[in-house]
């Protein structure tokens, strides 16, 4: 992989922000400030919009992002400008998952956006219901790999409570899907939402790693929003053979080769690779459309079998109900 600008943020009012690394000003993965705002009962949306120009990691295609506040109700939409097509953020309309998460609209195939997890993750963990996304590209910018910038960008926007009531997603009964040694799972909780994820690879660098934590604002801000997205250097060259990885760098992705990491900077945390599937299961549950009460159990899971899980869950009646946000806390830290 080569080095490469990461991309530039802007906020609503056009204020730049430091282009020659890529990240906002001022923005640091590692003293990600707390919000001044913890989102309640009722939905929440941005204060402004802001915007973001980078490049996907995949189809290496520049990119601009815009953020614009939205309605109650609205959901979570990804608009692209250049072809005038909305593709709503729903788990049914995920078509690809080799690598990333792909959304493609309903009746126009040739419409689609993809790497949208960790911006996902992001607006899930802030609490963000109702979001219009504008992008005049395939893919959404991976600036550094994680999704630390997003949630800097839903800082310096702002968030602001709208006037109709949170629904969420509560739980009834266990669902499973599995792939071989891999599986994902639901469980029903009284309250909250709580994530276990282990992980195994044969590169020494990575090995086995578990993580277990209770889903809020703080916890994913200071435990997984930073870790990066990582691949195997042997892996690289298929990649792009296959069409992806084209806009990947050493800024935007950890790469392993055996017991080494590569980045001349290192790992951000020791089990950073355990943080950054965790965030990718934040960013794929949140297109069920409302936040999760109950816990996710998973190992070896990835964008695939994530996708499968919401399916299975949605697909039957008797395995979920809709409640008010009333009975809903996990959106705040304790």
């Amino acid at each position: 992989m080569h080095n490469r600008p990461r991309g530039t943020v802007m906020t609503g009012k056009g204020k730049g922000m430091d282009g020659m690394t890529g990240m906002p000003s001022g923005f640091s993965p590692a003293s990600l400030s707390s919000p001044s705002f913890t989102p309640g009962k009722r939905q929440v949306t941005l204060k402004s919009p802001i915007d973001c120009v980078g490049h996907g990691l995949h189809s290496g295609a520049p990119a601009r992002l815009r953020l614009i506040p939205a309605a109650p109700g609205t959901g979570i939409v990804f608009r692209r400008t250049d072809l005038g097509f909305d593709i709503p953020a729903a788990f049914d309309n995920v078509t690809d998952t080799r690598l990333c998460t792909l959304l493609t609209a309903p009746d126009f195939p040739d419409a689609s956006v993809g790497t949208v997890e960790h911006l996902m993750a992001a607006l899930a963990a802030q609490g963000i219901d109702n979001l219009l996304i504008e992008i005049d590209g395939p893919e959404v910018p991976i600036l550094d790999g994680s999704a630390a910038p997003f949630m800097f960008l839903i800082d310096c926007a702002g968030v602001e409570e709208q006037s109709e009531s949170r629904l969420s997603i509560k739980i009834l009964k266990p669902v499973r899907v599995e792939a071989g040694s891999a599986f994902a799972e639901l469980h029903p909780a009284e309250s909250g939402f709580s994530l276990s994820l282990s992980i195994e690879f044969d590169a020494a660098a990575i090995g086995r790693q578990a993580l277990t934590m209770t889903m809020d604002t703080d916890n994913f801000r200071h435990d997984l929003a930073s870790a990066r997205t990582f691949t195997m250097a042997k892996e690289i060259e298929a990649m792009r053979a296959a069409g992806l990885a084209r806009g990947g760098s050493l800024d935007n992705a950890i790469v392993v080769d055996g017991d080494q990491v590569l980045n001349p900077e290192g790992l951000r945390m020791p089990d950073e690779f355990v943080r950054h599937k965790l965030l990718d299961v934040v960013g794929d549950l949140a297109m069920a459309g409302h936040p999760l009460i109950g816990r996710f159990v998973g190992h070896r899971t990835g964008h695939a079998l994530n996708n499968r899980l919401l399916r299975a869950l949605l697909s039957d009646a008797s395995a979920w109900q809709t409640v008010s946000a009333n009975t809903m806390d996990w959106l705040s830290a304790a």
